[in-house]
Parts: C-alpha cells; sequence; structure tokens
C-alpha cells in the first residue's frame, strides 16, 4: 500500500493541541461525589450497581489524568509549576481512594485536586 499522500504532523504531544481537557476527569470525579451522595437512598440491587459504576468512573479519572499528565504537559510546564507531578500523582491515588470509600468529603478532595491541575492547564494553555 502506497502512502506518499501522507505528510507527517508535529505535535508536542500525541495529537495537536487543542484535543486535551481536564474537563473528562472532573466529570467523572463529579459522578463519583453524585454516587457517594445518593447511595444511602439506593435499594440493596442499586448500591451494588452504584459501586459497579463509582469504580469505573474511579478508573476514568485516573485514565484521564495519566492522559493529560504524560501527553500534554512539557517539560517547561514542570520548570514553571515544579510541583505539577506531585499535584498528579497525589490526584490519581486520589481517584484509587475514591473506590474504597463512600464519603463525599474523599470526592471532594478529588475535586480540588483536578481543580488545581485544571488552574495549571488554562494557565499553560494562555500561555
Amino acid at each position: 500500500m502506497n502512502f506518499s499522500f501522507i505528510k507527517p504532523v508535529y505535535a508536542h504531544c500525541d495529537l495537536p493541541c487543542g484535543v486535551y481537557d481536564p474537563a473528562q476527569a472532573k466529570i467523572e470525579a463529579q459522578s463519583i461525589k453524585a454516587i457517594m451522595e445518593k447511595y444511602e437512598g439506593f435499594d440493596e440491587h442499586n448500591k451494588i450497581r452504584a459501586i459497579v459504576i463509582k469504580e469505573e468512573r474511579a478508573e476514568l479519572v485516573k485514565h484521564h489524568l495519566m492522559v493529560l499528565w504524560a501527553d500534554y504537559f512539557k517539560p517547561e510546564h514542570l520548570e514553571k509549576y515544579p510541583d505539577l507531578h506531585d499535584k498528579f500523582w497525589h490526584a490519581i491515588k486520589q481517584a484509587g481512594e475514591c473506590k474504597h470509600h463512600l464519603e463525599v468529603a474523599e470526592a471532594d478532595k478529588l475535586l480540588e485536586q483536578i481543580d488545581e491541575i485544571a488552574n495549571i492547564f488554562w494557565a499553560t494553555k494562555k500561555a
């Protein structure tokens, strides 16, 4: 097969910028919080389903954060925000903690951590 018509495209990440957004992680984290808030009102069947969905959402948070961490941020971002790796590490670990807990405070902590990362993300996008 001849692919001579394909021209290389250069970007610092997997795709040209504009496709990454921390909102994806935040939406999933908001779902986790909503499940935690409503959990006690569910019947036994829906409690089981809620736990499964909460765990799936926590994995999606981890996935979206890891993609943003690995594929969007560049060395110059780390120079300007030297605690960026720690912020991601703690947020990804907190998403895992949300799998172990039903306390809304755990989801609130995750949302705060995602917001910190989002603030840095948007600052780098404007730069």
